[in-house]
């Protein structure tokens, strides 16, 4: 019962945040709803007796959450570090559920849009290149190994491409897109929806038993 009401809570903060701030310049608020709407999840992975690898990773999305609700630089890689150990926990999270590099189209397609991806943002992060860079490696690394779950586990592959789309997204927000381009109107609330979204698919298949 607690677990479902700490999902229902992130759920209502998540909704929140998406009509309320992710559009908004930095505040204390932002920040909290933010926060919260991960941590929740965090907090309903462990007391349902999921893997501590699921939870551990949702916990490490909700402090990247905080880091990347603030400004500088500074936040900027605090976050960025936040959520590349998630991505590791997830890694071994996928593993541990049958997951693995294959060599296959989406495989391809995947090492390809990676690919991209990490020249265009080489290209424009500036100073910020190389931990960029970095990051997107590892989100690739998990999304490879999503591609090789077992069809018992198929929401976390969904879950895997939509945190990459979502992270694809907001690169372009961050580093490539000039400022007073419309798409940026847009572009916050497609980051948050297919990020939350990922994250609640995450603790769907891995805790709430969904997609089995």
């Amino acid at each position: 019962m607690m677990m479902h009401a700490l999902v229902g809570a992130s759920l209502i903060a998540a909704v929140w945040f998406t009509v309320a701030f992710c559009w908004k310049p930095p505040s204390t608020l932002k920040s909290v709803v933010k926060t919260v709407s991960v941590a929740g999840l965090a907090l309903a992975a462990f007391l349902s007796g999921g893997p501590m690898l699921l939870a551990l990773a949702l916990a490490l999305g909700s402090v990247g959450d905080f880091f990347l609700s603030r400004t500088g630089p500074a936040a900027f890689l605090a976050g960025l570090s936040a959520f590349a150990a998630a991505h590791l926990a997830y890694v071994a999270l996928l593993m541990a559920a049958g997951g693995g590099v294959a060599i296959g189209a989406g495989s391809l397609v995947l090492i390809c849009f990676g690919l991209g991806m990490a020249a265009v943002l080489f290209a424009h992060a500036g100073a910020l290149r190389w931990p960029v860079l970095g990051y997107v490696a590892i989100i690739l690394t998990m999304g490879l190994v999503a591609i090789g779950l077992p069809p018992t586990a198929r929401l976390g592959l969904i879950a895997a491409l939509l945190f990459i789309l979502s992270d694809a997204v907001l690169g372009m927000e961050l580093f490539v897109l000039p400022a007073d381009s419309r798409l940026r109107r847009i572009m916050p609330f497609v980051v948050w929806i297919f990020y939350w979204g990922a994250q609640f698919l995450f603790l769907a298949s891995f805790a709430l038993g969904w997609g089995t």
